[in-house]
């Protein structure tokens, strides 16, 4: 059948290498394989101990070993250290974890469906209406996760905004200023605050009331999938994705546990000392290690348990070559968390005034940490600093300085980063902690959302009006959260993988019909979107040459060339200029001082370097000149 053609209900398993052109050595592997189990008396299961490394191991059982799944041992680690390898492989466990691989064997299938059927369909769409093709790619946990973006980016662009002013009085105590907010935090007439202005200005505040108050602040606890996720994004900016390929290249090298958990949870088990032993051979920890050794070792842990896998630690191993920069801070990051959630309570000393000038009153705030405890192991990735008061007395008299009315709006809700959007996943129940970060980079790529600070393209929003007109049901986050429920019940034994499946086959077939029937208009809808999309994306700045159009990134279909052209061009505007063929072209939004046409990064394998993409820029002469000199 043709690549776009659908429905497809009728699923088999088959060795990549015979569907995909270009896969050869992964025939080779397979052949080893099979020839390894035609010698074979015995067969050990050793993947991954999760839903996924199941279906791996099962797959590979059932069609490369001759059928032998249900006959095969199991072998259960954490760590790929040398010790736990030994022990795991003399304590080989006869128990076998079928209803787990038919519960990864059915998610497959549920999301090829989902997926493929959908995918096609609105491709072909598209291709309705105009010439080309286009994957527009659809996925059971994809749609409702951009659905979460669409609907916040609607929920800002109508935002109403209003107006409210707070006031700020600076007042001064042995040569220390303090800064402080007027209590009514949103004054929301303006009029109101000039006359409290005015009522203030030049008078001195009375310290009116003092309360000081310590409270103990406990360790963090252990990192699971996803709170590693979170806190590399907080701290280092790295994308869900990028931090669980960091993970596993440290977990096969035996530095780290297994990254993929849902615990929080360190059992004594693995051996607390003798990890905290083993890292003593890198000099930077040597001191924080020397006093943990020294005292009971009682873990912090968290309420989430995973019962294939602890939370994720470092072995002890130390690297034996050294680390890239990226490699480093999250084996780092590791290796602290590990440390602070054997860790004292910290005490914060949190201290609070109140400022009385007349019937006004101004608050102010501080915080001291009095005791350290787990802060001295993870002080270079908390965000809890110093912020002492000086020593106030009630009654006290302080000379203002300065007091200002500031005008403030009420601002929309945040737009999603990576980080606060996978937490989303999280808490809704979508997605699994292996496949949220690749479904978000998912969504990156196919042009469905951009930037940081997460927006979605004209693309994500057609795609998601289509699917909230045609097939709602894929949008819904209470259907993926029953069959995630369904996967749970087939894992446990309750339920039969081939009911879930029928189910699905229904709603798809529901969803095509509706899409069938109003293709012509859905590939009009998507072509438009993907047009203004494409614009947007490979726009590099405004046109010097016009002032009204703008620049952007064009391949020449008869040579195959990139260049930038105006969006003018028919208009009468004829700027353009030829870009480097290799490497990746990322804007900046700058300028060049020289020509004023944008200036842009290119980085083909080494450091990115800086160009002016005019040919004719007058600074490009100047070298060209010096060289010939």
């Amino acid at each position: 059948r043709r690549r776009t053609s659908y429905p497809i209900f009728d699923t088999e398993w088959y060795p990549t290498h015979s569907v995909i052109k270009n896969r050869s050595r992964l025939q080779e592997r397979l052949e080893i394989i099979q020839d390894l189990a035609n010698k074979a008396k015995k067969f050990i299961n050793a993947c991954d101990l999760d839903i996924e490394g199941e279906t791996i191991g099962y797959n590979i059982l059932r069609y490369a070993c001759g059928g032998v799944e249900k006959k095969s041992a199991r072998a259960k680690f954490s760590t790929l250290t040398r010790d736990e390898l030994r022990l795991a492989f003399s304590n080989i466990r006869s128990e076998l974890y079928l209803n787990t691989a038919e519960a990864g064997r059915t998610r497959h299938v549920i999301d090829f469906i989902w997926g493929i059927n959908l995918s096609r369909a609105l491709s072909e769409a598209y291709s309705s209406f105009n010439r080309g093709y286009k994957t527009i790619s659809i996925g059971r946990v994809q749609s409702p996760t951009l659905s979460f973006i669409v609907n916040r980016e609607v929920e800002i662009q109508t935002f109403v905004t209003t107006p409210y002013w707070i006031i700020k009085a600076i007042f001064e105590k042995d040569d220390i200023q303090i800064t402080s907010l007027y209590k009514k935090n949103k004054i929301e007439n303006l009029l109101e605050g000039k006359r409290i202005k005015k009522d203030c200005k030049n008078k001195e505040g009375i310290i009116d009331e003092v309360y000081k108050v310590t409270t103990p602040l406990h360790p963090p606890i252990p990192f699971n999938t996803g709170d590693l996720q979170r806190e590399s994004y907080r701290v280092f900016g790295f994308s869900p994705s990028q931090t669980l390929k960091i993970t596993e290249r440290l977990y096969l090298e035996a530095l780290i546990s297994y990254p993929r958990t849902s615990s929080q949870k360190l059992p004594p088990s693995i051996g607390y000392r003798k990890i905290l032993m083993g890292l003593k051979g890198i000099k930077k920890y040597s001191e924080d290690i020397k006093e943990l050794i020294n005292k009971p070792l009682n873990v912090t842990e968290g309420n989430k348990n995973d019962p294939a896998h602890p939370a994720i630690y470092p072995t002890g191993e130390i690297p034996k070559r050294e680390l890239e920069s990226r490699e480093s801070k999250i084996y780092d990051l590791i290796i602290r968390r590990f440390f602070s959630v054997f860790g004292e309570n910290a005490l914060i000393e949190r201290s609070t005034a109140t400022i009385s000038i007349s019937s006004h009153n101004f608050g102010v705030s501080g915080k001291r940490i009095i005791k350290e405890g787990w802060i001295r192991y993870y002080k270079i990735y908390s965000k809890i600093e110093d912020n002492p008061l000086p020593t106030l007395e009630k009654g006290e008299h302080l000379r203002m300085i300065k007091i200002d009315l500031l005008e403030k709006w009420v601002q929309p809700p945040p737009r999603y980063n990576q980080g606060s959007l996978l937490d989303l996943m999280e808490k809704v129940g979508i997605g699994t902690k292996t496949t949220r970060s690749d479904v978000i980079s998912t969504l990156y790529d196919r042009e469905y959302i951009t930037g940081e600070s997460i927006t979605p393209t004209d693309m994500g929003f057609i795609v998601v009006e289509i699917l909230h007109r045609y097939s709602s049901e894929i949008l819904s986050i209470n259907m993926t959260k029953k069959i995630e429920d369904r996967l749970q019940d087939i894992e446990r034994g309750d339920m039969n993988g081939s009911q879930v499946i029928e189910e699905t086959v229904e709603k798809v077939f529901e969803s095509l019909k509706k899409i069938k029937d109003s293709e012509v208009l859905i590939g009009r809808n998507l072509s438009d979107a993907a047009f203004d999309t494409s614009i947007i994306k490979n726009t590099m700045g405004s046109c010097p040459i016009c002032k009204s159009g703008n620049l952007i990134k064009i391949h020449s279909k008869k040579t195959g060339k990139r260049f930038v052209g105006c969006t003018n061009y028919k208009k009468g505007c004829k700027a353009s200029s030829p870009l480097p063929q290799k490497g990746f072209i990322k804007t900046s939004k700058k300028v060049c001082n020289h020509c004023k046409w944008p200036i842009i990064y290119v980085r083909n394998r080494g450091n990115p370097w800086r160009l002016c993409i005019n040919i004719n820029c007058p600074q490009k002469e100047i070298k060209n000149e010096m060289r010939s000199m």
